[in-house]
């Protein structure tokens, strides 16, 4: 399992969902063809939560690039095409419709979540290369969710003020943002 993974299912869980790291999601030999990949084995989802109270559905990607440039914001400015492959969820159509649908029909089946629920893709970068504003907009004009480096900072602010939890995240939390005097 993905750390950064881990750290944005701990958020999530705090948020209500239940969760799931590393999805596979088992598609037909139909879909495979409509996505145009018939030899494609599983696909895999990062982080994919569910909230019972409004029976909401979550995808996250999780990009961190902690120690790299970031996500680029031109690549979803349209101004680099070639970028864009690493994001292939947010930029193919086919693709996408396919791959949530099966999963819906997979969780359904699996007694994970009812059917037809709200469903929502997201992005959780751990470092943004460019205007986090400009990517917010994209994000929000497609109905996408967009975790940038100031919310996961706020949210783990608000595991650092929690009561305990015995997940990496709260700890880690707890000890790099405290003022680290025994007083706290």
């Amino acid at each position: 399992m993905d750390s950064f993974e881990q750290v944005v299912a701990s958020i999530l869980e705090r948020r209500g969902y239940w969760t799931r790291t590393s999805v596979k999601v088992d598609l037909t030999r139909e879909e495979k063809h409509a996505i145009d990949r018939p030899s494609s084995p599983r696909w895999e989802l990062d982080v994919v939560g569910y909230r019972g109270f409004d029976h909401h559905l979550l995808v996250l990607e999780c990009k961190s690039y902690l120690d790299s440039h970031g996500v680029r914001v031109e690549t979803f400015d349209g101004n680099n095409p070639e970028d864009e492959k690493r994001y292939k969820l947010f930029f193919d159509n086919t693709l996408r419709e396919v791959v949530l649908a099966r999963l819906v029909k997979q969780l359904v089946e699996q007694g994970f979540c009812p059917p037809e629920p709200r469903l929502t893709l997201g992005l959780a970068a751990g470092k943004v290369h460019g205007d986090e504003q400009r990517l917010r907009t994209y994000f929000e004009e497609h109905n996408m969710e967009l975790w940038t480096p100031t919310l996961l900072r706020e949210e783990l602010a608000a595991l650092r003020d929690s009561k305990y939890e015995n997940s990496v995240a709260a700890v880690v939390a707890k000890i790099l943002l405290r003022g680290g005097t025994d007083e706290e």
